[in-house]
């Protein structure tokens, strides 16, 4: 991931993190110091993206799976980078976890709720369809956040009402960002931001293109995930 810069070992069969996850770390606004925990880490690559763009951040994953916990872990520490995985579930994180307070939580909860065709493969399973539900998944990331903390989040677009209406009065000042497979195509998929007790206006951004005609990554979208540029919206 990141033009080679980070290499993440991940299962032979079920889910693989892909471009998913680059994105969403690359909407972070985190600065070096601050502690950020990755909701939902599976292997760390988010969490791990971010941690190689932005040096110095005290980096946290919470993973109900314990396999995939210390695959995050392994790959942090391959990586050269500082991470600590928490193994335990969205609606009952361990105690250790629920002591900390963090400047930033970034997560991509499953795509889908509990009742879609479930996947043979169990991993992919895990990650794609949801065994807490969304609200909850957030609520529970909402609350890991300090007073002015940011929420990051990667959803499919139809969920949106569900994610504002779940964390109202919670978190505000949403900017959302949609991801647009190519031009003129709807978008799928949405980039989130709230901070925590925000109280600004929602802001829409312009979507962000991901594939040229042809196929490859459009410029914006290759400096994201190949040079590990932020995005900024």
């Amino acid at each position: 991931m990141l033009g080679g810069r980070l290499i993440l070992r991940q299962p032979r069969r079920g889910f693989r993190s892909a471009s998913d996850a680059a994105l969403l770390a690359a909407a972070v606004p985190a600065r070096s110091g601050e502690r950020v925990l990755d909701w939902g880490s599976g292997a760390g690559a988010a969490g791990l993206c971010l941690g190689r763009r932005v040096e110095g951040l005290e980096l946290h994953g919470l993973e109900a799976n314990p396999a995939m916990a210390a695959l995050s872990e392994a790959n942090a520490a391959a990586n050269g980078l500082s991470w600590r995985a928490h193994v335990g579930r969205v609606e009952a994180p361990p105690a250790g976890l629920k002591a900390l307070e963090f400047d930033h939580v970034l997560t991509n909860p499953p795509y889908f709720p509990a009742g879609f065709a479930a996947s043979p493969e169990s991993l992919r399973d895990e990650a794609n369809r949801e065994s807490a539900p969304l609200a909850l998944w957030l609520r529970g990331a909402l609350k890991r956040l300090r007073p002015g903390g940011s929420l990051t989040i990667v959803q499919r677009v139809e969920r949106l009402a569900e994610i504002l209406a779940a964390l109202e009065g919670g978190a505000g000042s949403w900017a959302i960002l949609p991801l647009a497979p190519k031009s003129g195509l709807p978008a799928k998929l949405i980039l989130m931001r709230g901070i925590k007790g925000g109280r600004s206006p929602l802001r829409l951004a312009f979507p962000l293109v991901l594939h040229e005609p042809g196929g490859a990554f459009a410029p914006e979208a290759e400096a994201i995930l190949r040079e590990g540029r932020a995005l900024a919206f």
